[in-house]
């Protein structure tokens, strides 16, 4: 008997030559529709620049050259100031474009890892046609390709043959379940992309025409490719979709909101600071220069690079563990994530499904339900399972099968009917139609059951009996399917779904799919990390708690698909709150689960390989697939596995945390420094007679300070911050803002004085108008000292030092700034910048004030722990 399982080679129209191809792919270019791809090295230059604080920046340069140079006499110009800020927007915006130009670079690299491959047809140069494995985007239009369940549609394409191809146009039509497409004959003219949307929807409906982006979900096809990349339906839709703005994340709106509140911030203080030295010292020229230098301090100019930073350095780490990031963003969601859905098959469990026993309704073994079971499994065409594989596998010793027959039609398995139909026939053509599917769905179409050599009525004492040894089975861990057969009366070529009707049911399948080793001390890390693990399977519920069980998940009561359908959106948000395992599901019910855990408050990924896990990819927080996965499935997902180890994900979770912490971590420093730092300038102004730092020495220490500022991505977070996940919360910066900032602010006045009284600043004034060069030296060296030892009381809630130590880049900067903060005022080039020095008394006075800064700062940390139970 010969047995097809792919139609034959079309002798029309002819396979394109290996020459022909190349030369249309050169021609044409790549079968890409446009997507999200790091834009042109000199775009991305320029959009480093385009930021909020890049721009504020550069208007106070502009502001700084007119007081500076344009408004002096020659004698009196300064360039520094300019130098300064023009130093920190070039670092800021050039450190942002080289992180994300290699972070862009990186993820192009790892993205081609994981390519989508189509089957096509060419003729060699000595002009034999051969089957060939082509990245997708080498397809070009005149291509023959071949589909099978779970390929993606390449391209645009006209149907020549086809078999029970059923294709999912969901991404497209938004229906959620999948149509027949068939080859029909006659001419079928190239449609063009540009359609008009009235046109469009005609063409979705057109049965012998499939589009690019869909898949199938069952069947086998043979086609023509007639449209590649920008010029299909999907192509012209994809430019649509990006032509516009990307929705953002919390993460986007929370950092975007932080920006602008510390911009808003600064538009309001800057003019107090402004009027404030005008009025009490008369020289508004001097007020404005020095107001503008507080602009600059309260401007967070290394928050784009730290962000950028931050996401690249989590992508990177991920990418060593074999995980490849398709969005940056992706990596914070990872952190962020508290619960985790998983389908159940090939991830908690292994990727071989073992055919344990065949058995008849009687429950003894039986050597024709074997037989039955490979008749069906070896005659669908579309991809094998992993329960038609196992059934092919027993199948190999045994050898009387029945060879004779040949195959007639077939119902192609579906999420839906959850069942497999083929109808074959003997050598006398008498027709036999075979079923093998969930137990409850062979039932549901079955009126006799096969007893010995008797067939008697499927009445409701005989399912009870059926479902009872099926759930003996279930519990013992294996899964079952049904057989059943009907003998066709009256033969024909072409049958519907309808047909599946008076059924025979012939015996049972159990099958054994052990859980993976590393499933249950993964799921434990996921669990120690605040991480819920769900399980959403279209599997029996039985069999799903069994294995549950084993891999350390208490199952609870499971909820059940039929029991999901029925429930409106609010019911079922209540009903996943206390629920584990929710089974017998469709994809659609997997989707619905998903939303309605975010509805709750969740940030939920979703783990899933096949077709069924395409809705639920898409619509988590994060998707997660696996190289192996279906084409539509690694094409939804966010981020993909390279090895299939559930063991990725908790190092996955501990990446995405120490990259949102570190983000938290330079956004509450810099916002409450700020505060403070603008706090102690209203004091100073209103009080001391003169400003109490020149504008260029505190453009000075903010360069300093920003340049120490660059490593912070590179800090460790405390494993304690890392149990709990991680959730984006405004308020809790401006809080932090509010009790932090004013501690500084308390021993800058302490500097005021100390410098006013003990080191004759306030004598040389009422001596002869001087003392500013020493206020102006003693406070430069206390606020960059305090400023950049306030890192490492605010990274973490602990005792720094000695219960936290930061890493050994943030150490060694730190170091560094504070030297070179020292060294400053006693330098060579000191008197240039409006230093002098200092005695050698005043180490003593300065150590004892960062002490004091010190352990003021930590207990206000204390207190405020208490109070709110976070930190950052």
């Amino acid at each position: 008997m010969t047995q097809n399982h792919t139609p034959a080679h079309p002798q029309h129209p002819k396979a394109l030559s290996d020459s022909q191809a190349a030369e249309l792919l050169h021609t044409h270019g790549l079968n890409e529709v446009a997507h999200d791809k790091p834009p042109h090295a000199i775009i991305q230059l320029y959009l480093a620049f385009k930021n909020p604080f890049v721009m504020v920046l550069l208007v106070l340069a502009i502001i700084t050259y007119i007081t500076d140079v344009q408004m002096v006499g020659p004698e009196e110009q300064s360039w520094i100031g300019i130098i300064i800020l023009t130093t920190m927007v070039t670092l800021s915006a050039l450190l942002r474009f080289f992180q994300e130009y290699r972070t862009g670079k990186s993820a192009e690299k790892l993205k081609s890892l994981v390519s989508n491959t189509a089957t096509v047809l060419r003729t060699s140069a000595t002009g034999q046609a051969r089957k060939l494995e082509v990245p997708m985007s080498n397809v070009v239009v005149g291509d023959i390709v071949y589909l099978q369940a779970g390929d993606m549609i390449p391209a645009d394409i006209e149907l020549l043959e086809s078999r029970d191809l059923f294709v999912s146009q969901a991404v497209l039509s938004g229906e959620a379940l999948p149509v027949e497409k068939y080859d029909t004959l006659g001419d079928v003219a190239e449609k063009s992309a540009e359609s008009s949307s009235s046109e469009a929807e005609s063409l979705l409906d057109n049965n012998n025409i499939c589009f690019m982006g869909t898949n199938v979900v069952s069947g086998t096809a043979c086609a023509r490719v007639v449209a590649t990349g920008s010029q299909t339906y999907f192509g012209a839709l994809a430019k649509n979709v990006l032509s516009h703005k990307r929705v953002e994340t919390s993460f986007d709106r929370g950092v975007s909101s932080v920006s602008w509140l510390l911009i808003r911030f600064m538009l309001v203080m800057v003019p107090i600071v402004f009027l404030i030295n005008g009025l009490t010292k008369g020289d508004w020229l001097s007020a404005l220069t020095f107001a503008m230098a507080v602009a600059v301090g309260l401007t967070p100019e290394m928050l784009p690079m730290i962000v950028s930073a931050n996401l690249a350095k989590g992508a990177i780490a991920m990418a060593k563990r074999k995980v490849v990031v398709k969005r940056l963003n992706s990596v914070q969601n990872f952190g962020a994530m508290d619960v985790l859905c998983t389908d159940k098959t090939g991830t908690l469990t292994q990727d071989k499904i073992i055919l344990e026993e065949h058995f008849n309704c009687q429950g003894k073994l039986d050597e024709g339900i074997l037989q039955l079971a490979w008749l069906n499994s070896v005659h669908q065409s579309g991809i094998k399972n992993l329960m038609d594989i196992a059934v092919l596998e027993r199948a190999k010793d045994v050898s009387d099968l029945p060879r004779n027959y040949h195959k007639v039609d077939e119902l192609p398995f579906d999420f839906i009917r959850r069942r497999l139909t083929v109808v074959v026939a003997d050598q006398q053509d008498q027709q036999l139609m075979i079923c093998k599917g969930a137990v409850e769905e062979i039932l549901a179409v079955s009126t006799h059951y096969q007893a010995g050599s008797n067939i008697l009525a499927l009445d409701t004492a005989a399912k009870a009996h059926l479902l009872s040894q099926t759930q003996a089975y279930n519990e013992q861990g294996f899964r079952v399917l049904l057989v059943a057969t009907k003998a066709i009366a009256k033969n024909k070529q072409h049958y519907l779904v309808a047909d599946e009707t008076d059924l025979v049911v012939r015996g049972f399948l159990t099958f054994l799919d052990p859980p993976k080793a590393s499933a249950a001390p993964a799921i434990k890390a996921l669990r120690d990390y605040g991480v819920t693990v769900k399980v959403l399977t279209g599997d029996n519920p039985i069999v799903t708690s069994k294995i549950c069980r084993d891999v350390g998940l208490e199952p609870g009561i499971p909820l059940l698909g039929p029991e999901i359908e029925a429930m409106d959106d609010i019911a079922l948000c209540q009903a996943v709150k206390g629920c584990t395992i929710f089974a017998k599901l469709t994809p659609l019910h997997k989707s619905r689960v998903v939303k309605a855990l975010q509805a709750n408050g969740h940030t939920v990924g979703f783990l899933g390989d096949g077709i069924n896990d395409a809705p639920a990819l898409r619509d988590a927080d994060v998707g997660i697939s696996v190289d192996s996965a279906a084409d539509i499935a690694k094409e939804t997902a966010d981020i993909i596995l390279l090895d299939k180890d559930l063991m990725v994900l908790e190092e996955g979770v501990i990446t995405g945390r120490e990259t949102f912490g570190n983000i938290l971590k330079y956004l509450n420093i810099t916002a409450s420094s700020a505060f403070g730092n603008v706090f102690s300038v209203l004091v100073a102004s209103a009080w001391l007679p003169w400003e109490p730092m020149l504008a260029m020495q505190l453009l000075i220490q903010n360069l300093i300070y920003d340049i120490s500022q660059i490593v912070l991505p590179w800090d460790k977070m405390d494993k304690e911050y890392l149990q709990q996940p991680r959730k984006w919360e405004a308020g809790n910066i401006r809080r932090f803002m509010i009790w932090l900032g004013p501690t500084s602010s308390v021993f800058d006045i302490t500097t005021y004085i100390l410098m006013w009284t003990v080191f004759g600043a306030g004598a040389a004034y009422y001596a002869h108008g001087g003392g500013q060069l020493i206020m102006n030296s003693g406070w430069f060296i206390v606020g960059l000292v305090s400023q950049t030892l306030v890192v490492h009381m605010l990274r973490t809630k602990k005792i720094p030092f000695l219960q936290s130590r930061a890493a050994w880049p943030v150490m060694l900067s730190t170091v560094i700034a504070v030297a070179i903060g020292c060294w400053l005022p006693f330098s060579p080039i000191a008197e240039s910048l409006g230093f002098v020095s200092l005695d050698s008394s005043y180490w003593y006075w300065l150590i004892a004030t960062m002490i004091g800064y010190m352990a003021l700062a930590q207990f206000v940390k204390t207190v405020y722990i208490r109070r709110y139970g976070v930190w950052f």
